[in-house]
């Protein structure tokens, strides 16, 4: 597997995730606010954001997976996570996924990041395609996908089952063919 590479925007490093960084990914991950979306529930202890991290790393290594962490250019801290799943290297498409804790949201943090790792996916993963699949009812997450290049493909009815009901999601894609860089990173 290829070295872990790290991104730099102008107020963010994206770097591989440690096991130091687990008490920050547990203080976003145990809020209600981040996981309301998410196919997870509020975490309750540290170890389950050992666990995480240890997946994450385990996937990476396995050529599944790259999860950054979004880490404070100022301090370090790890303020969220970014990356891509559903990797299919054959297709040349993957998912892009994130998190952020709630302090850091409307402040501009996301887009930086969206943008460098889609940049990233297109010139360095060789990726043609890629996905996001946002809840209706998730305004924020929609916004920064239109924002940052992405359009709308479709609703996918009761896609997926998680905290015991089916969930709709609304399909986003961008295509190479439409990326055009805009240097707000």
């Amino acid at each position: 597997m290829t070295p872990f590479s790290e991104l730099e925007t102008k107020r963010l490093l994206l770097r591989e995730i440690r096991q130091s960084d687990s008490q920050d990914i547990f203080h976003f991950f145990s809020s209600d606010e981040v996981t309301r979306f998410y196919d997870v529930e509020s975490f309750t202890n540290t170890k389950q954001a050992e666990e995480l991290v240890q997946r994450w790393n385990e996937r990476f290594e396995n050529g599944q997976v790259i999860r950054w962490g979004i880490a404070l250019k100022s301090d370090g801290r790890v303020i969220g996570t970014c990356g891509f799943h559903g990797w299919l290297k054959q297709h040349h498409k993957a998912v892009l996924g994130y998190e952020l804790a709630p302090e850091f949201w409307r402040q501009g943090y996301m887009t930086e990041v969206a943008q460098k790792i889609v940049e990233y996916g297109f010139n360095n993963l060789e990726l043609n395609r890629i996905e996001a699949f946002v809840e209706p009812e998730n305004t924020a997450s929609r916004e920064l996908l239109k924002k940052i290049g992405f359009s709308e493909e479709g609703i996918l009815k009761e896609n997926y089952y998680w905290k015991d009901r089916f969930v709709d999601n609304v399909l986003y894609a961008f295509l190479k063919k439409d990326y055009k860089p805009n240097g707000l990173s």
